[in-house]
């Protein structure tokens, strides 16, 4: 175990002593590409050539009006290329992995979003690439497995343990463990050992450094509340690194699932149901039982069901800086609905928790007062999640019909 990397208490690099060469040069490569003024020049470069930023900030006329209270606006992260913050993250790991020469990337994925993006990085700078993605999660988000095979990645299903996201992380560590040599592991949130935590985070900031500046030109103001959904924090960190020196309430909202007090949750700082622990290489709260073992987690959002969270986001909830919820699957599917109908954008089930937090605050607040919601990722992918929330019986039919032509 090394000393660095510890957030009030939480992080740290808990690794096995084949592990260590591999992350004191990550760490290296890390150290001094954030002392080169021309790498975050060539991460700024690329990211506004390739990948669309900065991403604008929308102001949500209709459901300020809808709600009363904050003028809302909504910092359009879905714009990004691959259709999520996700992009912000891998581009910059794809940087470092030139530096350090190696030929071949591997991540995990929940939602599919990080996957696809971290195939999509692959095929820009010619990498080899493997995603790991537990077997529930193909199923339910199979729009996402078909690009990352046509981006030509090899997309493995994980089908031990419960299969889903901490399933497929595990596995993702034992194939770098294998080949440390030629393979970058390309972690997917601010989770996980020293340095990717920090590493993560420092990619993300880009999210809020954007929104400062946008939402004093657009609003003339600093936001009252910043709102973010929390499965591991990547997005939620991204934006909050914009508004930490400011005064201005940091709000994070984890996936309540079918309830807090049904026990069918990822809820790990709103609910009395996580504790203090180390695994997968680091020390935060966890959803685990008496012996230590993983309970199993739900939540509509794919992305969200991650047992663990960011030492970084465990750290800030002990000092109080950022106040954490939870909103449940009904909350947030009427919140999307809502948002889709006024606005007509369609948020990712992820960011959705956001929103449905957002909008039970809002009324609250004076027609003076801002808040900004994070749209970490596009909402298209989540399309057979939704349109069975939905009961359309337009998209049945229509599923019907393909299971017919496919003879299934």
């Amino acid at each position: 175990m090394i000393k660095r990397g510890y957030y009030n208490g939480f992080g740290g690099a808990y690794l096995p002593e084949v592990l260590v060469a591999t992350f004191d040069e990550l760490e290296d490569t890390f150290e001094k590409a954030k002392k080169d003024p021309a790498f975050w020049r060539e991460y700024c470069d690329i990211m506004s050539t390739y990948s669309c930023r900065p991403t604008p900030l929308t102001f949500a006329q209709n459901l300020s009006n809808d709600l009363g209270g904050a003028r809302i606006y909504i910092k359009r992260e879905d714009l990004n290329h691959t259709g999520a913050h996700k992009a912000n993250n891998v581009m910059g790991q794809g940087l470092l992995v030139q530096r350090m020469g190696k030929t071949r990337v591997i991540a995990e994925t929940g939602a599919g979003q990080h996957g696809v993006a971290t195939a999509t990085m692959a095929a820009k700078f010619g990498f080899k690439c493997t995603i790991y993605m537990g077997e529930v999660d193909v199923a339910r988000q199979r729009p996402n497995v078909f690009w990352m095979e046509r981006l030509g990645a090899e997309v493995v299903p994980v089908r031990e343990g419960t299969r889903i996201l901490k399933d497929a992380i595990n596995e993702a560590f034992r194939d770098w463990v294998g080949h440390m040599d030629t393979t970058h592991y390309v972690l997917g949130t601010a989770c996980g050992p020293h340095p990717f935590p920090e590493m993560v985070s420092y990619f993300q900031s880009i999210i809020g450094i954007e929104a400062r500046g946008q939402i004093l030109k657009h609003a003339q103001r600093l936001p009252a509340r910043v709102y973010a959904c929390v499965g591991g924090g990547s997005n939620a960190l991204g934006i909050f690194k914009g508004f930490m020196d400011d005064p201005v309430e940091l709000v994070g909202v984890e996936a309540g699932g079918r309830g807090l007090d049904s026990g069918e949750h990822a809820a790990r700082l709103s609910s009395k149901d996580a504790s203090i622990g180390v695994a997968q290489g680091y020390k935060t709260y966890f959803l685990q039982d008496d012996d230590g073992q993983m309970k199993e987690t739900h939540s509509v959002a794919a992305g969200l069901d991650y047992v663990g969270v960011s030492p970084i986001l465990a750290g800030l909830k002990e000092t109080g800086r950022v106040r954490f919820e939870a909103v449940t699957d009904r909350e947030v599917i009427d919140a999307l609905s809502l948002t889709i109908r006024k606005e007509g954008v369609i948020p990712a089930l992820e960011s959705a928790h956001a929103f449905a937090q957002a909008f039970k605050e809002a009324p609250d607040l004076s027609p003076q007062d801002v808040i900004l919601i994070n749209q970490s990722g596009r909402g298209d992918k989540d399309i057979f999640t939704v349109a069975d929330a939905f009961e359309d019986p337009k998209w049945k039919e229509f599923i019907r019909q393909k299971a017919e032509e496919y003879h299934a």
